[in-house]
């Protein structure tokens, strides 16, 4: 059966949001750094290290977990958007999560000043809002892809989380035939009832399309649970351990069209 549709990820398939997190985290870091003396790397180890363990103890973690809201996401998210009761739980614990989060980092290297952790609290979200990052050939696959195939978003993460670095690179928004969000869904990849949903909105059948993203655990695992192409996209040079495997690996996204065009010649 011939390849009609085209699944991608957003975050670091199609958009490069490590690169935005950890610029964010070393500019307010540096201005943590200069103010108190700390070494600016590692105040930084430390606020990520205090962030993941706060947020692992709010009732909330259960349900981020499934629908993939990570903890440097709730470092700036708002969470506004959402229909499930959990959104306004945490858009209700976001404010005091960050304040937590950054002052306690801060005391990880000895620093016991709140006032400071509510500062770098509001600088943070500041600083990832201003940084913006595509990858090059993000466009110029998509632009060849939208010529033959149909194109899908299948995100995990909050609705106005998602739909704010959406908004950030619009061009990228009419490419796609649909764009689905797991937090309005209600669950997350690798969930099958998403990824059935997902095909739903395009029209196709699980051997009709071909999921790409960098994560093996929600993009992998749920295509190759119903039986879809599954391509990882592996820019790092990564070493897998194969628990999880592949249909595919690419390096690139600019392997895509020809990997695409081989499945069809088949």
């Amino acid at each position: 059966m011939s390849i009609k549709a085209v699944l991608f990820d957003l975050d670091d398939t199609l958009l490069w949001d490590d690169r935005s997190v950890s610029e964010a985290f070393r500019s307010t870091c540096r201005y943590g750094a200069e103010a108190t003396g700390v070494d600016e790397q590692e105040l930084e180890a430390a606020v990520r290290r205090e962030a993941r363990a706060l947020y692992e103890t709010y009732e909330t973690f259960g349900f981020t977990q499934m629908i993939g809201i990570n903890p440097f996401e709730a470092l700036w998210g708002k969470f506004e958007r959402g229909e499930h009761p959990m959104f306004r739980k945490l858009q209700e614990l976001a404010p005091g999560y960050r304040q937590t989060a950054w002052t306690k980092g801060l005391a990880a290297v000895g620093v016991d000043n709140p006032g400071l952790g509510s500062q770098l609290a509001e600088m943070f979200p500041t600083q990832r809002r201003k940084l913006k990052y595509v990858y090059d050939e993000t466009f110029e696959v998509l632009e060849e892809l939208k010529k033959s195939y149909k194109l899908l978003l299948l995100t995990n993460g909050s609705p106005d989380l998602q739909q704010e670095k959406l908004d950030g690179m619009p061009d990228l928004i009419p490419y796609f035939d649909a764009i689905v969000i797991s937090g309005n869904f209600g669950e997350g990849k690798p969930s099958s009832k998403l990824f059935a949903h997902a095909m739903e909105q395009i029209g196709i059948s699980a051997e009709e399309g071909v999921m790409i993203g960098d994560k093996f655990t929600t993009d992998i695992l749920g295509a190759n649970r119903i039986g879809m192409t599954s391509v990882w996209i592996n820019r790092h040079e990564a070493v897998r351990n194969d628990d999880i495997v592949p249909s595919y690996e690419i390096e690139s996204l600019t392997e895509l069209p020809e990997l695409i065009r081989t499945l069809n010649s088949r």
